[in-house]
């Protein structure tokens, strides 16, 4: 790069951000105002005014995030495309998705989520190939079938809750109300999470570790669904019909997915730490430096951290308003302030202590496992008032 070219790009960084915004930049704005608009006037019979509040800030968020991430237009395009295009085929009711050569083999929502499952086990596979091999050619594919598995991952859910109207209109319900469709939330979150920091830090060798244990997500939600046919669309209990679980649910997954990535990040630098002690293995050292996967375990817990934080204070809000109080000490919540408090602690000893490298790595390891408790390990073991969420 010459000097002219370096001096352009850092007249171009002083620039306000909304000066820095081309015509594309704009066109996305308008298309995703008008989808809200859209929405509003083919659904606002279904919303309350919360909910009005919720489509309001999605539109904003999505706006924000395309100007800010450039490739997740186009994901969320083409979920759109192929969203529009599944429920357009249910002419006559749920027994479409049996019939229709498109529903049945690729659009219906168990169809999109079974092709989410495959993707996601195809790219962990790629990413293996890659990160042993060292090709980019497979690393590129890897990362195309993570947008590709996340992307029909995606559509699943929004076909999801229109089938879930077409059940019943007083079945109808977002599919974030129990652990099938959890899973698959986490599956999406955590991959986007990756997919964006992959292109931040340009390195595709963190995703064999991070795949990992979304195909892990994945086993479970497979077997989920064919042990328990967890798959079935169920009326929401009394308890989950509000407008909190739409705002709580979504919030607590993006904290989830955070803090798996972050331990995943953790494995790698373990990796990348072995590999500097010995011999020099040059699979390993295709690794980011520990200095960057210091610093992107770190962005990763306080991102969770963030929305972690919200959504313990969404459920306290929904709590009382379910249970007339704030905090009951049910064993999920109990277990969610301890989840707080580990990551609280992290944070407290790296900002403050200085703490880095290696104990840090093995406690974001640690935390993951606190977290999984909390996240499934409760539902299995113990009983309270989320008792809906049990296995």
């Amino acid at each position: 790069m010459n000097s002219t070219e370096t001096a352009l790009e850092l007249e171009l960084d002083k620039k306000p951000f909304w000066k820095k915004l081309s015509l594309f930049d704009a066109a996305w704005a308008v298309i995703v105002v008008l989808a809200g608009f859209y929405t509003y006037a083919n659904y606002a019979a279904l919303m309350d005014g919360y909910e009005v509040i919720i489509l309001i800030s999605t539109v904003i968020s999505l706006t924000l995030s395309g100007w800010a991430w450039k490739p997740v237009r186009v994901m969320v395009l083409t979920v759109a495309g192929l969203s529009l295009f599944a429920i357009s085929r249910y002419t006559t009711g749920l027994m479409d998705a049996e019939t229709d050569f498109f529903l049945r083999f690729l659009l219906s929502s168990q169809s999109g989520i079974m092709w989410m499952s495959a993707l996601y086990v195809l790219a962990t596979l790629a990413y293996l190939v890659a990160f042993v091999a060292r090709s980019e050619f497979t690393g590129a594919l890897a990362t195309a079938l993570t947008w590709s598995a996340t992307t029909m991952g995606l559509t699943g859910l929004m076909v999801r809750w229109r089938e879930s109207y077409l059940v019943g209109v007083d079945v109808g319900h977002i599919p974030v109300s129990n652990l099938y469709e959890v899973f698959i939330l986490f599956s999406i979150i955590t991959a986007l999470l990756y997919l964006f920091y992959e292109r931040k830090y340009q390195t595709r060798a963190l995703g064999v570790f991070v795949l990992f244990i979304i195909s892990g997500a994945v086993a479970f939600l497979l077997w989920y669904a064919f042990e328990r046919d967890a798959a079935d669309i169920q009326p929401l209990v009394p308890a989950l019909k509000s407008y909190w679980m739409k705002i709580h649910v979504p919030a607590n997954f993006v904290g989830y997915g955070a803090f798996a990535l972050a331990a995943m990040v953790a494995v790698a630098y373990f990796a990348r730490a072995r590999a500097e002690r010995g011999p020099a293995d040059g699979v390993l050292m295709t690794l980011p430096s520990l200095e960057v996967l210091d610093d992107l375990m770190y962005k990763s817990i306080a991102l969770g951290f963030a929305f972690f934080t919200l959504a313990t204070v969404l459920g306290a809000l929904w709590a009382a308003e379910a249970w007339g109080g704030y905090w009951s000490w049910d064993p999920k919540e109990t277990w969610a302030l301890i989840v707080w408090l580990n990551y609280a602690a992290w944070l407290h000893m790296r900002l403050t202590k200085g703490w880095r490298g290696k104990p840090m790595a093995a406690w974001a390891i640690i935390g993951l496992f606190v977290t999984l408790f909390a996240f499934l390990g409760v539902n299995m073991f113990l009983s309270g008032l989320h008792s809906y969420g049990e296995l």
